[in-house]
């Protein structure tokens, strides 16, 4: 029972990261002042960003001993 509860909690806490580095996107979407250019360098941007996010959740999912 507690490992599920760890697993759910790191995949919570992994959530609420990707979230706040997202953040800004709906502001820059209905910005009209915003280019196609620069939009596509900030989408480019939270995507990288978000890669070791998701390798974090899956590593620590499928390996929770490397948490320690």
């Amino acid at each position: 029972m507690k490992d599920r509860k760890a697993k759910a909690k790191l995949i919570i806490l992994l959530g609420i990261i990707w979230i706040i580095i997202t953040l800004p996107l709906p502001w820059v979407v209905n910005n009209p002042d915003v280019s196609t250019a620069q939009f596509n360098t900030i989408i480019a941007i939270i995507g990288v960003m978000s890669i070791p996010f998701i390798v974090l959740g899956v590593a620590w999912t499928l390996k929770p001993e490397l948490t320690t």
